[in-house]
């Protein structure tokens, strides 16, 4: 069994990964209520974090690759338990917020390097045990983090959700000193710096401007100006990257159109699917009154098929083209978007939720696992990490525009739900204020038409983007992209990962240039 405890170490990180971007999902009603917050510091507790991940990690990558992986494997558990204990012991929303954006860098680390971490301990018919194994364990992580997180808000208090994070660390640490063998490429380049600054200013620019578009309008000086430093900062990022002499990105792998479509569909796919679910979150604790578990519960439906789906998916569509298992994911994401759109009325429960939930949860389990194998597939074998990382990279990134943009249309569908009652009653909804406000003579009625508004408006917008991905892997992906990097169709994000599922393991053991 001693030659299991690589794969113990590795999934005891990414279970930590997933667990907590789900966590914290159905925690924020109490956060907002114990720290006073605002429907954009919510925002920015989910956004943060995933930026963060999105941010840095072809950079972690590149760095693993140097100095070794083992090593900036230990590096982010340290510096992800230390933050973790730093937000758990947050003060008020900014340093919670801090103390995210940290825990980000951290799983940045982990994230980079667990797969590669996985190719260099096993080889052959054990990789694909190992890789099964590690994609089984992200799925129930993704499934178990709303439980979980309602267990340990309902009972403990939201703090706990981080905390929980220290006596795993403390394991993976001890595990991954014990048992995980250094690893390093010879051929790796030094650190692109420059164009991680470019990337990192671009994005947070560009996520920025969307969580403050509610407040400051779509045409203020504020949003345009910082639209404006988002494109010149990914202009920059594009001109490092194609004169700099060691890029991190290649931006020749995008003159694929498969691979364009499968980066396309990363990020949409994160969007659509996972986005809205701290908007659900928010409306079932805070204005039906369900309890965090109760909350979590409700959200398991997309979990356990899309869970359930990628394991047959893997099996039964292993040699389906992308059109299908791609682009009819996606599909079916915009169609659950859209079925929760068209069943929820002002006074309807959870239950109006539940089978658009599954619909999504079977397209997730369908795109997942067919996402990480056609990226490695448009690429030489040479460039299999570089793919994944890259994917990855686009998911994170999927999540972090997702929730700004939705958390705008959410906004100004509560804003336009209210019939002509003041708009400052849309920002005590947004930050889960709804429970104090249902103590006032006939609130109820307004109260479920203002979150019927603006649950409607975000599912709409929600369904749009799974259909986008859909058309643009149709248009784009004419064929079966031939084989690439040899990886096992279960070793793909499991179905039910939200925010931090990983894409793929190259074969070459690499997660970035």
């Amino acid at each position: 069994m001693r030659k299991w405890l690589p794969l113990t170490a590795v999934c005891l990180g990414a279970f930590m990964l997933l667990v907590d971007v789900t966590i914290v999902t159905v925690a924020l009603p109490d956060m907002a209520a114990d720290m006073s917050t605002d429907f954009a510091g919510l925002q920015w507790v989910m956004d943060v974090y995933a930026l963060a991940l999105a941010a840095l990690l072809l950079g972690a990558g590149s760095l693993a690759d140097r100095i070794g992986r083992r090593r900036v494997y230990l590096g982010g558990l340290l510096l992800f338990a230390a933050s973790s204990l730093a937000c758990g012991v947050a003060d008020g929303p900014a340093a919670l917020i801090a103390f995210r954006a940290v825990q980000g860098i951290g799983g940045a680390a982990m994230f980079a390097t667990t797969m590669a971490l996985l190719s260099a301990a096993y080889q052959g018919r054990d990789r694909g045990v190992a890789f099964g194994v590690w994609g089984a364990v992200n799925g129930a992580a993704a499934a178990a983090g709303p439980i979980i997180g309602g267990l340990l808000t309902e009972h403990f208090g939201w703090r706990w959700i981080f905390f929980i994070n220290l006596p795993v660390c403390a394991l993976a640490v001890w595990v991954t000193l014990k048992a995980v063998a250094e690893s390093r490429d010879p051929r790796a380049r030094g650190l692109d710096l420059p164009g991680m600054a470019a990337f990192t200013v671009g994005a947070a620019a560009l996520t920025y401007a969307l969580i403050r578009v509610g407040e400051n309008g779509w045409t203020s000086a504020a949003t345009l100006g910082l639209f404006g430093l988002a494109a010149a900062a990914f202009a920059a990022f594009v001109l490092v990257e194609l004169r700099g002499s060691r890029p991190m990105l290649d931006l020749s792998l995008f003159r694929s159109p498969v691979f364009v479509a499968v980066m396309a569909a990363g990020l949409l796919l994160s969007g659509a699917a996972f986005s809205y679910l701290m908007y659900v979150s928010l409306w079932l604790q805070s204005a039906e009154g369900m309890s965090p578990v109760g909350g979590g519960l409700v959200l398991l439906p997309m979990s356990l098929a899309g869970f359930v789906v990628a394991a047959l998916a893997g099996r039964l569509l292993h040699g389906a083209s992308p059109r299908l298992t791609i682009g009819g994911g996606l599909l079916l994401i915009g169609a659950g978007a859209l079925l929760q759109a068209w069943m929820l009325d002002p006074g309807d429960g959870w239950t109006a939720l539940a089978p658009g939930l599954l619909v999504s949860g079977v397209g997730v389990g369908m795109a997942t696992p067919a996402l990480a194998a056609t990226a490695m597939g448009t690429v030489a074998p040479a460039r299999a990490g570089m793919a994944g990382g890259v994917l990855n990279t686009a998911r994170q990134l999927g999540t972090a525009l997702g929730i700004a943009v939705l958390g705008a249309v959410f906004h100004a569908g509560l804003a336009d739900g209210l019939g002509g009652r003041p708009r400052e009653l849309a920002d005590a909804l947004a930050s889960g204020g709804a429970g104090r406000l249902l103590a006032e003579p006939g609130a109820r009625e307004w109260i479920d038409a203002a979150f019927a508004g603006g649950l409607r408006d975000t599912f709409l917008v929600s369904g749009a983007m799974g259909l986008a991905g859909a058309l643009a892997v149709a248009l784009l992906v004419r064929r079966r992209p031939a084989a690439g990097a040899p990886v096992p169709a279960q070793g793909g994000a499991p179905a039910g990962a939200p925010a931090g599922a990983p894409a793929a393991a190259p074969a070459s053991g690499r997660t970035s240039a």
